[in-house]
């Protein structure tokens, strides 16, 4: 697999994240941990399907380290992620948890074989601006508090450093997500149990949006990403990566959820200049 084919199949995480807020929406009223159960549940079935095309014997030789390192990668992010929305449902707190795509292009600076050039850190900046636009975009009244906005700037390291690191283990075979998916739901159901009320789907529109979850943005998406993660330009994934929140607005303008504003057209903008700068600085580089 070339180093652009890994960069293609990265970028397909991108687009399947783009839906989660509107497949997240529509399967009101599941609370968050037991969703994340039952999607990465859905996530961890199709990884065994996959492994089984090569043989579950690929798992066996991984040192606990590494599935203990993925289980608290998925885990952890999502856990921070959803407890912060909890104590601060703000537009700060979102643009603060979408600091991970920048936070992968300084860190995949220390990289072996990696070289951060200015064109990667200008079209970061750039690209975050866009995002920063989306986001404030739809700011509502909530107040952010300074314990769940530190959670989202905890949520963004955890996420980066899980994406950046797993290049580190370019060895590590993919099939290995199946076991990060597998434990993450484990851990998710008795976090749900710990700490929420049982409410599952209350109609077929909702039960498909659960069923999608698990598919896509919480079920292949990582086994894409760690694909373009190990193989693929670290640094373009990193800014590509702030086209999900203007595709997901765009999603959810399609659906009739959100109102079409000059904001997303400047955003557009923004982060596609922000990624075509990074691209030209890898194609400098190769």
């Amino acid at each position: 697999m070339t180093r652009t084919q890994a960069t293609v199949i990265g970028s397909s995480a991108i687009l399947m994240w783009s839906l989660l807020a509107l497949f997240t929406i529509a399967s009101a009223p599941v609370p968050p941990l037991l969703l994340n159960a039952i999607c990465f549940g859905i996530g961890g079935l199709i990884g065994l399907v996959w492994t089984a095309r090569k043989g579950f014997g690929v798992l066996r030789g991984v040192s606990w380290k590494v599935y203990a390192f993925g289980t608290i990668g998925l885990f952890g992010y999502h856990f921070l992620y959803f407890t912060a929305f909890r104590l601060s449902p703000s537009a700060e707190t979102g643009l603060i948890a979408y600091l991970w795509p920048l936070f992968i292009v300084l860190l995949s600076g220390f990289l072996p074989g990696e070289r951060l050039r200015a064109g990667h850190i200008a079209g970061a900046m750039i690209a975050f601006s866009g995002a920063a636009l989306i986001v404030l975009g739809s700011a509502g009244e909530a107040e952010g508090s300074i314990l769940g906005m530190s959670l989202a700037f905890l949520c963004a390291l955890t996420w980066a450093g899980y994406s950046v690191l797993s290049r580190r283990l370019g060895t590590i075979p993919t099939e290995t997500v199946t076991v990060y998916c597998l434990a993450t739901a484990a851990l998710s159901v008795v976090s749900h149990l710990l700490l929420e009320t049982t409410i599952w789907p209350d109609s077929a529109l909702g039960w498909g949006a659960v069923l999608a979850l698990g598919i896509g943005p919480v079920g292949a998406a990582f086994f894409t990403w760690d694909i373009g993660m190990k193989r693929g330009d670290i640094q373009l994934l990193g800014v590509a990566s702030y086209a999900a929140p203007l595709l997901s607005t765009l999603a959810l303008v399609a659906a009739g959820i959100a109102k079409p504003t000059w904001t997303i057209a400047l955003a557009a903008v923004l982060i596609t200049l922000g990624a075509a700068l990074a691209a030209m600085a890898g194609a400098k580089k190769d």
